[in-house]
């Protein structure tokens, strides 16, 4: 009887859905417009809008356009289906020219002056439904509270986040630094306690955090979304590490085909974008071990981790900052993405909380991903591709004022690190094999770890299928055409447990060259003028270049010069299988096939060059 009254039940709703399939794939594309003054009861044409985004995605089919007019939308979108292709996507976008905001904090009033500059409010818990920040604990696997509790809701005056308080002492003294504020909750309210010094949040924007994401599916495989032109802000994102569910501000909650661009996100407690991993029971138990995450690969590939099912996204244009954990961060799911064009800063740079995981960008398994055109600045460490960067392309991007601009850990490779300005005081930190760096500026020192003993996997070619596991001994790295300034140093590479390749490489100034170089160029005496200063969301860097280098002939870098790798054995090739050719400079201009000149700029003429933001860290869109 049961069952039949299951099946019976079930009937009209399979109907339903069959039905609503039909109608997506023979209906014409709908456009639903969004405004503050709408109504959800209106159909969502131009004249008669919707009130809340919410209300336009669960109406909206593969094909449709949600446009969303100006003004600030206090909710949690969550897609409930996706489209069907990149021919019939569902687009969610900023009406143009208009400033469109999604935020998951709510404006709260009532304060009441408390000591000093301290304010106290006391919100009933029903306020915050079943999820309350400020009783959310970030913690999991990687993490480090440096010693105390860290909670995912913060408190926001005027747009600028308050820094969360290790206890109510703390908070009742003298301002000193970054206000603070702290929380308590009890089984019927949520008090906080936060420093204004000099004003009256009650007369003042003030804001905390409610939701825990912003743009984020509940369901996994939601895919073929558009998310454009957004002011995506304030959510109480949960630490994101490799081997549990990675939920940021705005994600693709793994799936295939999202386009996330032309977006302003920040302020998240912990990530910004994340095109990560999905979430099961094993979540945060790996015991910090890399057996755990060889466990998570296992189980992700039951999960359909594999071309055909995940990744090909495209984040681009995006400027993203004030996260905790990470700018962009994707464990397995960014496999076969591009991530371009975006400026990334202030990653990190509170340093309350601790781990694994911090960086502008960090993905595990950047498996032919390209990461290009970035302008990448003020993180604790700029990009860290971490296990399985195979086929990952690093080309054109700007690093600066990190404490680390690049960290390629535990991979075998083949990947390409190309036309690239490195201009941080540690330029590389290099605990993996199979990689390639040409054309590259790098003004600082370099890390070498001699061997890994962790068993990582290698890849089938352009494949999410695991073709072996291997340790990590150093070397089988190839530097071709660098120029190396300021405190650039590769005699880190001196003794290395694999071979080297290394030709073409110019050092000046203070640089210094590997011993396995056969003819570096070394020219102690020049001073090639490095300057960079910030220029708006960009940079211009200012070099002054030796026409001198090109006395000496170089070979242009292709599939052909690079080989293959000595642990996969794989050649160097584009994501798409065709060879590798770098033949133009980090601006696009040609190179000479002949004798291309060394660093990321192909000026064989030398002299003063300034090269501006556009040139550097563009990204053009693509269909």
């Amino acid at each position: 009887m049961f069952t039949r009254r299951w099946f019976l039940g079930a009937m009209p709703s399979l109907y339903a859905l069959a039905r609503k399939n039909a109608l997506a794939a023979t209906s014409s594309p709908q456009e639903y417009h969004v405004s503050p003054q709408g109504n959800d009861a209106n159909s969502g044409s131009r004249s008669r809008p919707l009130k809340t985004i919410s209300a336009a995605a669960a109406r909206a089919l593969a094909g449709d356009v949600i446009t969303v007019h100006e003004g600030i939308y206090r909710e949690r979108v969550a897609p409930p289906r996706g489209g069907t292709s990149d021919e019939r996507r569902i687009v969610f976008q900023a009406a143009p020219g208009e400033r469109v905001e999604i935020t998951g904090a709510e404006i709260i009033k009532g304060w009441k002056r408390w000591r000093g500059d301290a304010w106290k409010v006391t919100i009933p818990n029903s306020f915050f439904g079943a999820f309350n920040p400020y009783s959310d604990v970030i913690r999991g696997d990687w993490f480090d509270p440096k010693g105390r509790v860290h909670h995912t809701g913060a408190v926001y005056l005027n747009g600028e986040w308050l820094a969360e308080a290790a206890n109510l002492d703390e908070v009742a003294g003298k301002v000193s630094g970054t206000p603070l504020w702290f929380g308590q909750v009890d089984e019927k309210a949520t008090a906080l306690c936060a420093q204004f010094p000099g004003a009256d949040p009650n007369q003042e924007k003030v804001e905390i955090n409610v939701r825990q994401t912003v743009f984020y599916p509940e369901r996994t495989g939601i895919g073929y979304i558009t998310v454009r032109g957004f002011i995506l802000r304030c959510a109480a994102t949960p630490w994101a590490p490799p081997t549990a569910e990675q939920i940021g501000l705005i994600g693709t909650h793994w799936s295939k085909g999202w386009i996330i661009e032309n977006n302003v996100v920040n302020h998240s407690v912990c990530c910004g974008i994340s095109l990560g991993k999905y979430g099961d029971q094993w979540d945060n138990t790996s015991a910090n071990s890399a057996e755990g995450y060889v466990k998570t690969i296992e189980r992700a590939t039951q999960e359909g981790w594999s071309r055909e099912r995940i990744g090909h996204h495209v984040v681009r244009n995006n400027t993203i900052a004030h996260c905790e954990q990470a700018g962009i961060v994707g464990s397995l799911g960014p496999v076969f993405s591009i991530v371009a064009g975006n400026t990334i800063h202030d990653i990190h740079v509170r340093q309350l909380f601790g781990g694994a995981e911090m960086a502008g960008i960090k993905f595990h398994a950047a498996i032919d991903v390209e990461i290009s055109h970035n302008h990448i600045y003020k993180t604790s460490l700029g990009l860290w591709l971490d296990w399985m960067a195979q086929g990952t392309h690093v080309t054109g991007n700007a690093f600066h004022d990190n404490q680390n601009d690049l960290f390629v850990e535990v991979d075998h490779g083949p990947f390409l690190v190309d036309n690239n300005v490195f201009l941080s005081g540690t330029s590389l930190r290099v605990n993996s094999q199979g990689g390639a760096f040409a054309h590259n500026l790098l003004c600082g020192i370099t890390h070498v770890t001699d061997f890994d003993s962790r068993m990582t996997p290698y890849m089938k070619p352009h494949s999410t299928e695991v073709a072996g596991y291997h340790d990590n001994p150093s070397g089988d790295l190839r530097f071709f055409n660098n120029l190396v300034a300021q405190a650039g140093d590769l005699s880190a590479f001196n003794q290395t447990r694999l071979p080297m390749q290394l030709d073409g490489n110019v050092f000046v100034g203070r640089a210094k060259p590997c011993a396995g170089e056969p003819e570096p160029l070394v020219k102690p005496d020049f001073d090639p003028e490095i300057r960079s200063v910030g220029v708006g969301d960009g940079i211009q860097l200012n070099i002054t270049l030796d026409a001198a280098w090109a006395a000496r002939t170089r070979r242009l870098v292709t599939s052909s010069l690079l080989g293959t790798t000595t642990i996969p054995n794989l050649p160097f090739e584009r994501a798409d299988g065709s060879p590798v050719r770098i033949d133009r400079d980090l601006t696009g201009k040609q190179r000479n096939p002949e004798n291309p000149f060394p660093g990321p700029f192909e000026q064989p003429e030398g002299g003063k060059i300034t090269v501006r933001a556009a040139a550097m860290t563009s990204a053009e869109p693509k269909s």
